[in-house]
């Protein structure tokens, strides 16, 4: 098992009471989750949740509010993840765009709709991020912080100073 989870992101976008959503094929089985994904090295959080639903869904996410952070242990395989979600809106979808490697295609789906698929879904965060997003829980984007080495000194400078 990991010492620590791997940090990804995912898009949580909503209209008219549906859901953005990527079919993939993940070791050989189809499932359902939000565009989502790694973070890559030197990449901010918005940088990747941007980056992540152009590469699966072909769609420009803009980010809006922090839904949430979540730590999920999958109990198949023991890896841990950390899931921090964001909602937005998105626009300028390209149909001609390559999709990731697994990505199968994309749907707008209500969240009853994704119920009735439970046994396809990538991990029980599809579902508790919809419904946080639901209740109405929205926080600033401004919760969260990118600071690179620089800033970080420079922050710690003017503290001390």
């Amino acid at each position: 098992m990991p010492a620590r989870p791997e940090v990804t992101v995912a898009a949580i976008v909503e209209r008219e009471g549906r859901f953005l959503v990527v079919e993939e094929r993940i070791r050989g089985r189809l499932v359902l989750n939000q565009p989502a994904g790694h973070v890559e090295d030197r990449e901010t959080l918005f940088e990747a949740v941007v980056r992540e639903t152009r590469e699966e869904s072909a769609w420009c996410f803009a980010p809006a509010h922090l839904l949430g952070i979540y730590l999920w242990r999958n109990a198949r395989t023991g890896r841990s993840s950390l899931r921090i979600a964001f909602t937005g809106e998105v626009c300028g979808h390209d149909p001609h765009a390559t999709l990731d490697r697994g990505i199968v295609g994309t749907h707008w789906m209500t969240r009853k709709e994704l119920e009735e698929e439970h046994s396809r879904l990538r991990s029980p965060l599809v579902l508790r991020c919809i419904d946080d997003y639901l209740t109405g829980r929205r926080l600033p984007l401004d919760s969260v912080a990118h600071l690179d080495l620089h800033t970080a000194v420079h922050m710690r400078a003017v503290r001390v100073g």
